[in-house]
């Protein structure tokens, strides 16, 4: 059955550091799936949005909410026990990606390479003393190194650290988006992302997309304000290097136990090597995003992809356990 004329639930916004991104995400959806030939409902998430849907006659829902909200799980777990249909992974899936730690360490079991990192909660520097604790991680991590929140997009609470003296302001800038964070050595090397999705025949995966911040840096600023970054799609390796991070990718994606869509990151060593460094349960979908990108350098048209990926989530109904 066809997208046209089927209604579509739209949710974007919310509540999150990441609410402006989710709205612009959002009006990107709808107006590929308006284009083509969907109806289509934009909504927040508010106290009257769970009435709504048991109430409200639609055909699928598609969750385009970023930040803990939408991506970790809980939303799609109150979906699938409202008997809704909706893009999206299970809710399992999607809580192993949110949190960047369990998602590395699925990526690792299944032999793939990932960062080495060490994984703290606010709680240790509190109990062992901030200055004592950062003396131990800068004797087991490898500079350069990378401190993030636990859990997040957009790149935000992310800082790069070269030196012992700046551990302090990172560790305090992560802390303010979450109360466990990473510290992660750098990989220095090319930054890629690759994009997922099915249509209802499998994951297709699409051409991996470089990222070249201005600055060096791809931060929120650099993903979101235009000019910031420069993108090649295809990145620009050789075949057989592009070939290994789909396959990597698609891998990881599975490993995880993502669905529908999905967005995985990764660095690339000089040797070609890719190491994972998060995944992506909901993706942005803005003007400026990563996975629509890898998908035009696939040569589809976006309106296409959305539509199908909307009917087959519709199709298929509720998810099961």
């Amino acid at each position: 059955m066809s997208i046209e004329g089927r209604h579509v639930v739209i949710l974007s916004g919310g509540i999150s550091h990441e609410r402006e991104v989710s709205l612009r995400s959002g009006r990107r959806v709808a107006d590929a799936l308006t284009q083509a030939g969907a109806r289509v409902t934009v909504r927040e998430p508010d106290e009257t949005l769970l009435p709504w849907l048991q109430e409200a006659e639609y055909d699928v829902v598609w969750p385009v909410l970023h930040g803990a909200s939408g991506e970790n799980g809980a939303l799609y777990s109150l979906l699938r026990a409202l008997g809704v249909p909706y893009v999206g992974s299970r809710p399992t899936a999607a809580k192993l990606a949110w949190n960047k730690a369990t998602a590395k360490a699925l990526v690792k079991r299944a032999g793939f390479a990932t960062p080495q990192s060490i994984v703290l909660p606010n709680e240790t520097f509190r109990e062992l003393g901030a200055a004592t604790v950062i003396r131990a991680i800068a004797q087991g991590i490898d500079y350069p190194a990378v401190v993030k929140p636990a859990e997040g997009g957009s790149s935000q609470g992310v800082s790069f650290v070269k030196t012992l003296a700046e551990f302090s302001r990172a560790l305090v800038t992560a802390f303010t988006y979450g109360e466990t964070v990473i510290i992660e050595k750098q990989i220095v090397g090319t930054e890629v992302t690759v994009g997922i999705f099915d249509r209802g025949n499998g994951p297709e995966v699409m051409p991996p997309v470089e990222i070249v911040p201005n600055n060096g840096v791809y931060d929120y600023a650099a993903r979101y304000n235009a000019g910031e970054t420069t993108y090649f799609a295809p990145a620009r390796l050789s075949d057989e290097t592009l070939e290994r991070i789909k396959q990597v990718a698609l891998d990881s994606y599975e490993a995880i136990g993502l669905a529908d869509i999905a967005r995985i990151d990764f660095m690339i060593d000089e040797q070609g090597e890719p190491w994972f460094i998060e995944a992506d349960p909901i993706p942005g979908m803005t003007e400026m995003s990563l996975v629509p990108l890898g998908i035009e350098a696939a040569g589809l048209q976006i309106s296409d992809v959305y539509a199908d990926i909307a009917e087959h989530a519709a199709d298929r109904g509720p998810r099961g356990q």
